[in-house]
């Protein structure tokens, strides 16, 4: 692979020490570099207004997307949809117009009638354990029921005198009493 050389590629080449020889920039670092670079740029290149502020998603939240999709108006998911971002964009010029929440939701709902999301109440907050505990309650059940220990076998009386027990046993003796 061809080394560029330090004047070729300005300040960015910096010489290894005397007698290693070429630079420690080659063309594929500085390929990555540019990559780098460009991502870097495009990131920042964002602005802060297209972002919404938190008032913005809190209004937003209260609001079902018109899009097609499940979402809110604050958490749709589609890029550039065509009903999010300019609601998000009138809620923004709403608030900065000094229009309370919900004079603005109030707005919507004229506008859009079933946009309106009602918060969770108690029970929209509870059914989710509840549905789990019943779910774990469900399988201990299933798992008490159906899971019976195997009965043991009937073995009858064990007999301590069995005279085939006795000839190992013995052998057993005799091998100890060699060791000793």
């Amino acid at each position: 692979m061809p080394r560029f050389k330090a004047s070729t590629i300005g300040f960015l080449a910096c010489r290894r020490a005397r007698g290693a020889g070429g630079p420690l920039l080659t063309r594929p670092h500085l390929l990555w570099l540019s990559v780098l670079l460009l991502t870097a740029a495009f990131s920042w290149a964002q602005s802060a207004s297209e972002k919404p502020s938190v008032d913005t998603r809190r209004v937003g939240a209260r609001l079902s997307c018109m899009c097609g999709c499940k979402d809110t108006v604050a958490s749709c998911s589609m890029l550039e949809c065509s009903f999010s971002k300019p609601a998000k964009e009138k809620i923004a010029k709403m608030q900065a117009l000094g229009m309370t929440d919900q004079q603005i939701i109030q707005s919507f709902v004229g506008e859009y009638p079933g946009i309106y999301l009602a918060p969770p109440n108690f029970i929209g907050i509870l059914v989710p354990y509840a549905a789990a505990a019943l779910g774990l309650a469900a399988i201990w059940w299933f798992i008490k029921r159906y899971r019976k220990p195997a009965p043991l076998a009937e073995l009858g009386p064990m007999e301590l005198d069995d005279p085939k027990l006795a000839k190992y046993r013995d052998q057993i003796e005799k091998d100890l009493a060699n060791l000793e």
